[in-house]
């Protein structure tokens, strides 16, 4: 006989900024849609200097709104802050709230970008969504905010074009 999970008590954890959590810590069931998600924020603790933050998804998935099908994408966001950073655990369920969404690729992609601004006001963002092939075509979207910041490290994605991806 297995043993009964243990029930845990929903507490908020608190990080040193005083940012309240309630998905960092504890067992928290996805969103039903990426609209129902929510992106949670904590102060940046090093405001004052020009850093980028990467976050790479390889194995992001949604679904095709004709075919109902699904897409496969590799995304890297990058992102320099402002007063506020991405807590990835959020950011993660975010992005899985996306496996029963039905839209194109490039309204998934621009979608992400939009959430993230709405978050954490960054500095500036791109993403860069490498989207599997459908039909034969792989289909790429890229989105950014304006020019990057003067004096900004922008290592490359590290996504090669097109050639079997895998």
């Amino acid at each position: 006989m297995a043993a009964s999970p243990r029930k845990r008590k929903k507490t908020a954890v608190k990080s040193s900024a005083k940012a309240e959590f309630t998905m960092l810590g504890e067992h928290t069931e996805r969103a039903a849609s990426p609209a129902e998600a929510r992106l949670e924020t904590a102060a940046n603790p090093h405001h004052d200097s020009l850093y980028l933050v990467r976050f790479t998804a390889p194995e992001f998935t949604s679904l095709c709104p004709v075919t109902g099908q699904p897409d496969f994408a590799h995304l890297v966001m990058d992102y320099v802050p402002g007063k506020l950073i991405v807590e990835s655990k959020s950011l993660k369920l975010f992005l899985t709230a996306f496996r029963n969404h039905g839209a194109f690729h490039e309204d998934c992609t621009v979608m992400i970008a939009k959430r993230i601004i709405a978050a954490v006001k960054p500095k500036w963002l791109r993403i860069g969504g490498y989207w599997y092939p459908r039909g034969g075509m792989p289909i790429d979207v890229f989105f950014q905010t304006g020019a990057p910041p003067k004096g900004l490290w922008l290592p490359e994605t590290g996504v090669a074009p097109y050639r079997g991806r895998g």
